[in-house]
């Protein structure tokens, strides 16, 4: 079941869009519900091994069957494979989660918590978020992260320091299919 229905999530994709003409929805703004490219599996290939990871498999699979960042929850999908900006601009927070990411051995790490981890623990240092690829900004400098490493692979984390701290979620599947069905 890690395969996607392409047609079936751009039909969603363009539906939410019929609905939300104006891009009024929080984030809508950003990705405009438009996906980001398609990958090869040569490319995920290639960003596992420079890496040291098997991205989770539905994760892994919407890269080449549905698309690259993009329309999602919150602001969008962040690219997987797009360079990381030099300039932060208005994304600056995006842009030092995405290069964090990509610090060798960062997302080889095994993530270390199984649980909800409390406001008032060290959240935001590499150590804490080890094991985890940034998916996308919430707002705020708050994020989702996929779990990459570790016994909660293929968990989405909502990352809070200020006001919720680090929550399990669903896998990437059901944390996607949510959204869609989201009004």
């Amino acid at each position: 079941m890690d395969r996607w229905d392409a047609e079936v999530v751009r039909a969603r994709i363009h539906e939410k869009a019929a609905r939300d003409p104006r891009l009024a929805v929080h984030g809508a703004a950003d990705h405009r519900y438009e996906l980001g490219q398609r990958r090869t599996e040569a490319e995920v290939r290639a960003f596992e091994e420079a890496h040291g990871i098997r991205l989770p498999e539905s994760y892994r699979s919407f890269l080449t069957e549905i698309g690259d960042g993009g329309a999602g929850p919150a602001h969008g999908l962040l690219p997987l494979l797009d360079p990381v900006p030099e300039e932060h601009g208005d994304e600056w927070a995006s842009v030092d989660e995405r290069r964090r990411d990509r610090i060798p051995g960062f997302l080889a790490a095994p993530f270390r918590f199984t649980r909800h981890v409390p406001i008032g623990r060290v959240l935001d240092s590499d150590s804490s978020l080890a094991g985890t690829l940034t998916l996308c900004e919430i707002g705020c400098a708050t994020f989702y992260r996929l779990v990459v490493n570790g016994p909660c692979t293929g968990q989405v984390w909502s990352h809070d320091p200020d006001w919720g701290g680090f929550r399990p979620g669903p896998d990437f599947r059901d944390w996607y299919t949510a959204w869609l069905d989201q009004p």
